[in-house]
């Protein structure tokens, strides 16, 4: 096969054989083998070392039992993971999901994107994901505390500064990064930046919280500056109500933009007013109670309370999907089409859905991928290393200027593998750009 040119329903289906029932990770690679075939045909270094296979088969994927005790004495089960995808350029990174719906498919599809996420970012990091099947809601603090150190004492074996560096991601945010860092630190007896996402307090990072949403908008504002258009003025749809979701509302507001829409899982909130900083606090404060939904958001401000519904049937310049992945169908897309969107950013992972991005770009709109769009989070982690290793913090305004920065980088590399003609493939362009980062590490690390 090495010798052999690629053919793209061949390698699929292969791809399929070897990972029953894994639809996600299928999904992940279906969006970039399009794209990446024809570089690897074209590429004899590339085709000889089987690049692509090798590339889709992760390093390591490590299962096991956590076993807890809740607050009326049960012994409670849940299985864990961590997927150890690829380490061509440096440690294994990425997050930590508790959620119901955690699987090996969900988190080789995450890590398997990650790896190209972290190699745009230009830091020294390699492709990883984790989590557990666990659902934390009604759970009480002492509960989550519990389930974090038993979480953790399976974990630690497997990660350390030079090996893997895990982060938050759904539902494992600064207070499960404290109990899992801290059961870390009280097993190994030893204080280094081995998760990323801390609290202020023991080594993490200012705007780390902030950072995708800020960093999503960033790029967003980077493309309009390269069509010769600015944010300033525009409407935007954005689904979610989490740390992404709000924080890219509230970047957007600050560079003129109106925020017509947020949404949570019993639907959407559409204010043609817009969501304003006022607005915006309120919503923050809101989800953080336990289970509450967003319709109470009329009674305060007004607006219209839309039920089961996402945001994407309201007219807007830009649409921000930032709640899960595959949110935004083709049904979905084709409202947007029709109502005149623009630009379409993945805040999420794989938040639009293949038939989505195919009604997409036949309409020949502009469309930024995840792995590139959203890679501010992963890229303040990356600076948060940095800091624990010299030990020292720095500046919110310094990290604000590295963040803009990286992100503007990785437009421009887009940019560079994405020209199509009269138009910029940034999907294309960003795995293309991924992909030789790490090919290039891979090929010079010899066959391994």
């Amino acid at each position: 096969m090495s010798d052999n040119k690629i053919q793209t329903s061949d390698f699929l289906q292969s791809v399929k054989s070897r990972n029953p029932h894994q639809p996600e990770f299928h999904q992940a690679i279906e969006e970039v083998i399009y794209d990446l075939a024809p570089l690897v045909n074209d590429t004899a270094r590339y085709r000889k070392a089987n690049l692509l296979e090798r590339l889709t088969e992760p390093d390591r994927i490590v299962s096991f039992r956590i076993t807890w005790v809740d607050d009326s004495g049960r012994v409670r089960v849940n299985r864990g993971y961590r997927v150890q995808f690829n380490s061509a350029i440096g440690p294994y990174k990425g997050g930590i999901r508790f959620h119901p719906t955690v699987n090996e498919s969900i988190l080789k599809f995450l890590a398997f994107e990650q790896t190209f996420k972290n190699a745009l970012t230009g830091l020294p990091m390699g492709g990883g994901k984790g989590g557990a099947d666990f659902d934390p809601r009604g759970c009480s603090d002492t509960e989550i505390m519990r389930f974090c150190q038993a979480f953790m004492l399976e974990l630690y074996r497997h990660i350390q500064p030079d090996i893997d560096v895990p982060a938050g991601d759904i539902n494992v945010g600064s207070r499960e990064i404290g109990y899992l860092f801290g059961m870390y630190k009280k097993i190994t007896n030893q204080f280094e930046g081995v998760l990323t996402g801390k609290g202020l307090s023991y080594g993490g990072s200012k705007l780390r919280v902030e950072a995708t949403g800020y960093g999503l908008v960033t790029f967003v504002q980077r493309i309009l500056d390269h069509h010769s258009q600015e944010l300033d003025g525009k409407t935007i749809a954005i689904s979610g109500a989490g740390n992404v979701a709000t924080h890219a509302a509230e970047k957007a507001l600050t560079l003129g933009a109106k925020v017509l829409t947020l949404s949570d899982s019993s639907g959407t909130i559409f204010d043609e007013d817009g969501i304003d900083q006022e607005k915006l606090d309120w919503i923050k404060a809101h989800k953080a109670k336990a289970d509450t939904s967003l319709s109470a958001y009329v009674d305060e401000f007004g607006g219209k309370w839309q039920p089961d519904e996402n945001p994407w049937q309201v007219p807007c310049d830009i649409a921000l999907p930032c709640a899960t992945q595959n949110e935004l169908d083709d049904k979905d897309a084709k409202y947007l089409v029709k109502n005149g969107c623009q630009l379409i950013a993945e805040g999420a992972n794989m938040p639009v859905t293949m038939a989505g991005k195919k009604v997409i770009d036949e309409a020949g709109i502009l469309f930024a991928p995840a792995k590139a769009a959203n890679a501010g989070g992963v890229a303040m982690s990356g600076l948060e290393i940095t800091q624990n290793r010299t030990r020292r913090a720095w500046t919110r305004d310094s990290l604000d200027k590295e963040l803009e920065a990286i992100m503007h980088r990785i437009h421009d590399d887009c940019l560079e593998h994405g020209r199509d003609k009269d138009r910029v493939n940034y999907a294309k362009g960003a795995n293309i750009a991924g992909f030789i980062k790490v090919a290039d590490a891979m090929l010079a690390q010899g066959i391994i």
